[in-house]
């Protein structure tokens, strides 16, 4: 049996908005959640995961793990923050170990996640980021139950 889909969808209009959804979200996350966030270029995926951080009380800096690839921030909670915009699709993934941060114990925040869909957990929740008119406007889709 398939679990209900529920949505959320926000209109932010600034970082310091983005970042407080974030932390909202994080009031309703289990250790193990993946997150799964969608969006084009510069749509705010890794502003959504700087609020996660900071939510998190990671100290360091967040930024986007594009050359990296996976950053991991320790803490009470651990912080997998993944960027697969440079992969070149599920095989190159796994080589990575991507399988074990699905895993974990942590919260691990994957942009580009639409490049292995079909390894993600059923329980991940998409997160889709598309950006408005002004610079700073996000409608921010908050996705559980689905593995869309």
């Amino acid at each position: 049996m398939k679990n209900p889909v529920s949505r959320q969808t926000v209109e932010t209009t600034s970082p310091e908005e983005t970042y407080r959804l974030a932390a909202e979200l994080l009031q309703t996350l289990r250790p193990g959640t993946v997150l799964a966030l969608h969006g084009e270029l510069g749509a705010g995926k890794t502003c959504f995961v700087q609020g996660l951080a900071q939510a998190m009380g990671v100290r360091r800096a967040v930024g986007s793990p594009t050359f990296t690839l996976i950053n991991e921030y320790p803490g009470p909670l651990p912080l997998y923050h993944i960027d697969l915009y440079r992969i070149g699709g599920v095989n190159e993934a796994l080589g990575l170990g991507l399988e074990e941060y699905l895993e974990a114990d942590g919260i691990t925040a994957i942009e580009w996640a639409e490049r292995v869909a079909e390894l993600l957990p059923p329980s991940t929740i998409h997160i889709r980021l598309v950006a408005g008119v002004k610079p700073e406007e996000r409608t921010i889709t908050i996705e559980r139950g689905s593995k869309a």
